[in-house]
């Protein structure tokens, strides 16, 4: 019999912490609480969820800066639950990594609609095509590890700069999902950052010349003209 999977709630506020607590289990799901930053990272390392839910407001941690912490570690879906729903913070959220974005006050229903669709899309993604194991993301012929920094291809390590490498993780690590360059430039090189975002193009043209069989015409880094880039994971 499988596990049920495990959700993270990382709450401040403890009324709304029970009552995520208490309408997320009996749907099925283990639940496990946070009330501070530290302990939700020590959770992440120490439990192994399968999907978290991030309050940006946390006593001793800015969320954002969190979400960025837990996904240099992990792959595990973040939805952010915050009262502040101005447009800078969804983009910086999602910039960092979260997957999902939800304004309080919320509806718990949809809530446990989102995770539903998001458990759903991460099983999706663990086919022939694409693999997660602790250490690597692989797709196709390509094999990105996180711990070791090292780009494989075909079983044949490749050479990456440090930008390089986080820049091609950040797309492996959200597959499919499109972001423009100011997005891309925020979550590698900092939103603080003074960049030009052509940047994300140079860097964009020297990781196909190293992931590609033919860059100029890209199996896995696609770019969505009008848009931005995305990592392919569905037609290799």
């Amino acid at each position: 019999m499988n596990r049920p999977s495990k959700i993270l709630i990382i709450e401040d506020e403890q009324d709304i912490a029970r009552i995520l607590r208490d309408y997320i289990s009996i749907h099925g799901y283990e639940v496990e609480v946070a009330n501070n930053g530290a302990d939700g990272l020590r959770c992440v390392d120490t439990s192994n969820p399968d999907f978290i839910i991030l309050d940006l407001t946390l006593p001793d941690v800015d969320g954002i800066e969190l979400c960025r912490q837990i996904r240099d570690k992990s792959t595990t879906p973040i939805l952010i639950l915050s009262a502040r729903g101005s447009d800078t913070d969804k983009v910086l959220g999602l910039g960092f990594g979260a997957d999902d974005y939800m304004t309080k006050p919320f509806s718990l229903s949809e809530l446990v609609a989102r995770i539903n669709a998001h458990l759903r899309r991460m099983e999706g993604m663990v086919s022939k095509n694409m693999k997660l194991d602790s250490d690597a993301i692989h797709i196709g012929n390509i094999r990105i590890d996180k711990k070791a920094y090292i780009l494989t291809v075909d079983d044949k390590e490749v050479s990456l700069s440090s930008k390089e490498f986080e820049l091609l993780y950040f797309l492996a690590n959200n597959p499919n999902q499109v972001f423009t360059k100011s997005q891309l430039l925020d979550a590698i090189w900092g939103y603080n950052s003074l960049g030009d975002e052509n940047t994300i193009t140079v860097y964009i043209r020297r990781l196909r010349e190293k992931v590609e069989a033919d860059p100029s015409h890209p199996i896995y880094i696609r770019t969505v003209w009008g848009v931005g880039y995305k990592l392919n994971v569905d037609e290799m």
